[in-house]
């Protein structure tokens, strides 16, 4: 692992007049289910219409505003959006996963029922010729030492099995509690543009370039779609959310765009 990343890229093939899709922040089961719903629909229309020409799909975590796999429970709801990723998985269209941090405690369901990989860490590819870096971007970059420190706490094994042993109907509406209060308390702030010398997840993307290219650095966590220059043929690009901009990136072999599905 280098700076928390695989050290060997992914190779994905990208055949003439294929695709590539990037989306995150879904945030489904906010801000409450009659919402919810109706975004997932949206967002399963969506996945209908790019799966025409997509080779690969990379969702860029937080898909849920909680989610916690018990042994033998996930929690209720999604039916739609797990349903329609099954059926592309049995198409033979390629799905990558990444936990955010409102879902990261995911354990083996996205694999085992799905036959979609989970990336806890940012993951590096090729695809077309093209270098893409791939996270979720939370606890990237300088500052935020606060939350750094929290997401040890969680990611941690023995507080992990600690929250397994509440009962699920007490734990989960507990953590959906705590899911809104943080995205209340900070949402505003993310989705806030800080001016390019002061987005951290531009700085820390100059800070790989200065040990390897890439062409695209792709993540998701700041709610505010951004296309960035970040080096002389290098592009920070992050994807925005689907609670208010409905915003997703696409790579057609040549170059990535940012769009809207509105």
């Amino acid at each position: 692992m280098e700076n928390g990343h695989s050290a060997v890229d992914y190779s994905i093939p990208l055949p003439e007049g294929k695709r590539v899709y990037f989306a995150s922040d879904f945030h489904l089961g906010a801000p409450n289910p009659a919402a919810s719903r109706e975004r997932e629909k949206h967002i399963v229309k969506w996945l209908d219409t790019v799966s025409r020409d997509a080779a690969h799909i990379f969702l860029v975590g937080d898909i849920f505003d909680f989610w916690f796999e018990y042994k033998e429970v996930i929690p209720k709801g999604y039916t739609r959006l797990l349903g329609k990723l099954a059926e592309l998985r049995d198409k033979g269209i390629g799905i990558s996963v990444f936990i955010g941090n409102h879902d990261m405690w995911m354990d083996g369901y996205f694999e085992e029922e799905l036959d979609i990989p989970v990336h806890y860490e940012p993951q590096t590819y090729n695809i077309g010729g093209k270098r893409f870096y791939i996270g979720h971007g939370d606890g990237l970059g300088p500052g935020d030492h606060g939350y750094k420190m929290l997401k040890k706490v969680f990611r941690n094994p023995v507080c992990r099995w600690l929250f397994s042993l509440i009962h699920p109907s007490w734990g989960i509406g507990l953590a959906n509690y705590f899911s809104r209060k943080s995205r209340a308390a900070t949402g505003g702030e993310l989705e806030k543009f800080l001016g390019e010398e002061n987005e951290w997840l531009a700085i820390y993307s100059k800070e790989i370039l200065q040990q390897s290219h890439f062409d695209y650095f792709i993540y998701g966590h700041r709610h505010l779609p951004l296309d960035l220059q970040v080096g002389p043929d290098s592009r920070y690009i992050n994807l925005g959310d689907w609670l208010n901009y409905f915003s997703y990136a696409v790579f057609d072999g040549k170059t990535t765009s940012l769009l809207y599905d509105k």
